[in-house]
């Protein structure tokens, strides 16, 4: 798979419209035998808002001697080139954030987008456009923008010749949709900074995010299976801005590992 560690298997990746050298005797990537899912029934993904992972996003990466530096947002991101996809032989492995590629989901890899991040991708020859998850890096040949599922290039027309041009534009979420996807009300979903058996601990981050004129925190508390658990939590987020916002303010102070909670989990 496209990680950015360790170096030598990123340099030995190729997509499916390009056979690896012959001498290293490996099979070439392609389409699956059997299509086990109408491609038509599947629909774009939904972008909701997501911690960025820290195993995705290291701050700068190398690959077969070229710097990347990953972008710290994905906001205003448009760009025009050539996209390609990737398929059988990397189906099942792990991407850049850990998660199990899976060819027949709608999702991408890209260079220098945080991971995840979410894009319309628009076929330039024929107009067609889908939304994808971006979780993986790649691609690293030149000229090349984006790599997309197997699943994602048949939606797009561009499978069968392996590669198409194609317009890369990143889409925010919407708080609407997070909250659906968390069966949420407005201004019922919060921020969760930390988790801790140790209440001192807990009380440390939230004076930590206090000296860093952060909005004011709180400490939930949470008693299951007859383990406490003290959550220290930010919001509740009323918009958009607010939560990404946040985002950028946790992430230079080296808080990376958060995630979306409702009041009642």
């Amino acid at each position: 798979m496209k990680k950015y560690l360790p170096l030598l298997a990123i340099a030995l990746l190729t997509n499916c419209s390009t056979e690896r050298p012959p001498e290293l005797g490996l099979p070439k990537d392609g389409a699956p035998s059997e299509i086990p899912v109408d491609v038509d029934s599947i629909p774009d993904a939904v972008p909701r808002f997501e911690p960025q992972t820290t195993v995705g996003n290291p701050e700068s990466y190398e690959v077969m001697g070229k710097t990347y530096r990953v972008l710290k947002s994905s906001k205003g991101y448009v760009k025009k080139g050539i996209a390609s996809w990737y398929g059988t032989k990397f189906h099942g492995q792990r991407t850049s954030n850990g998660e199990p590629y899976d060819m027949f989901a709608m999702t991408a890899a890209h260079k220098t987008l945080p991971i995840p991040a979410y894009a319309r991708v628009t076929n330039l020859d024929n107009q067609r456009s889908i939304v994808v998850r971006i979780n993986d890096r790649g691609p690293f040949h030149d000229g090349r923008i984006i790599d997309l599922s197997y699943v994602a290039a048949e939606k797009l027309g561009i499978a069968r010749g392996g590669t198409g041009f194609v317009e890369v534009r990143t889409v925010e979420p919407s708080l609407a949709s997070t909250l659906a996807g968390n069966n949420a009300r407005q201004n019922d979903i919060y921020l969760q900074i930390g988790a801790f058996s140790d209440l001192r601990n807990a009380q440390q981050l939230k004076n930590k995010l206090a000296a860093h004129s952060l909005p004011q925190s709180r400490i939930k508390s949470d008693t299951r299976n007859a383990v406490t658990l003290h959550k220290v939590l930010l919001g509740p987020l009323a918009s958009a801005e607010d939560a990404d916002s946040l985002m950028v303010k946790l992430a230079t102070l080296g808080i990376t590992q958060t995630r979306y909670v409702t009041e009642n989990n």
